[in-house]
Formats: C-alpha cells, sequence, structure tokens
C-alpha cells in the first residue's frame, strides 16, 4: 500500500452561515521571485463541518478530501484554537460598501 500524504491546511473560520460548510481563511507568506521580498497570500476556502460544532474565531486544520459539492473540497479535522476575527470583518465590510 503506498504511503500518500493529504493537504494540510491551517485557518480561522471567518464564516459560519451555511449549514454544515464554513468558510476557512487561510494565511500563508511566500517568496516574491524577483524581489525575494515575503508576501502575504490569503485564500478562503468552503471546508465541510457535518455537525457544526465549528464557529466563527475558531482556529482549525483542514484536511483534502473527495469532493463534497462543488466548492467543498476539504474536511475540518480539529479545533487548534481561536482567534479574533473581528478586525477582518470589519475591514471586509468596509470593502464592500
Amino acid at each position: 500500500m503506498e504511503n500518500t500524504k493529504k493537504q494540510s491546511l491551517t485557518g480561522v473560520v471567518v464564516s459560519d452561515k451555511m449549514d454544515k460548510t464554513r468558510v476557512v481563511l487561510v494565511t500563508r507568506y511566500e517568496q516574491h521571485p524577483k524581489y525575494k521580498k515575503y508576501i502575504k497570500i490569503q485564500k478562503r476556502y468552503k471546508a465541510h463541518d457535518a455537525t457544526n460544532a465549528y464557529k466563527v474565531g475558531d482556529k482549525v486544520r483542514l484536511d483534502a478530501v473527495a469532493p463534497v459539492s462543488r466548492h467543498k473540497k476539504f474536511a475540518i479535522v480539529e479545533k487548534l484554537g481561536s482567534q479574533d476575527v473581528e478586525q477582518y470583518l470589519k475591514v471586509r465590510a468596509q470593502v464592500r460598501k
């Protein structure tokens, strides 16, 4: 049997309005190829949460799974802690106006 490694991400839940789905913000830093400066890259993933257990502000770990729906290709595996996401939500609300 092959030893395959699944993709794992760490992020913060920023939305829990959908049933069995959470929106998780994953932040990573990547080095620019030419200027060698580190750039913050943020991406939002929809993740499956069968029990609706995770709330906004929870820091969670995602694992890649077989597609659950069109947009959900990750599932929340565990809670790593909690984080304040009010600042992110305020900035997001100002951008939308």
